[in-house]
């Protein structure tokens, strides 16, 4: 096990430490993330259990449902605005990080773009900037 995944906000207010390893690192494109970032995609950490999560501060919410049907829930710092992390109704025990809020963002390595046919023609760099990533159309199956 490495040192905890530590992050947080942008004003310090919303704080996480993860005594994990992530299960999946990714991209996404789809529209609910672009919306999110206020770019072309965001990225995202998602870690196996909750139970090895400890957040501190009171987080604001926005559920809303996926393209797959499923609530997913992101949470976000009321004093900035930074989004932190997701939960996700159908799988209780994930917790996703967005990659930005991360303490050291050197942790962070992409294994996937996801949503890649809603990826805008501006925002198509993974070919160079990350060679190899595995790109699914939409979210793959768990």
């Amino acid at each position: 096990m490495s040192k905890p995944y530590t992050g947080g906000c942008a004003c310090g207010a919303l704080r996480y430490e993860i005594d994990d390893e992530p299960v999946f690192s990714n991209h996404c494109h789809c529209d609910d993330c672009r919306h999110t970032s206020g770019t072309g995609h965001a990225s995202y950490m998602t870690f196996p259990s909750r139970d090895k999560v400890r957040v501190t501060g009171v987080a604001s919410t926005f559920a809303m449902t996926g393209d797959s049907g499923n609530r997913k829930t992101k949470a976000f710092c009321s004093a900035c605005g930074s989004p932190v992390y997701l939960t996700f109704a159908a799988m209780p025990d994930l917790f996703t990080v967005n990659a930005g809020s991360l303490d050291d963002p050197s942790r962070f390595a992409p294994q996937a773009v996801t949503y890649g046919k809603r990826a805008r023609e501006w925002d198509r760099d993974w070919g160079r900037a990350d060679e190899g990533l595995t790109v699914f159309d939409t979210m793959p199956t768990p």
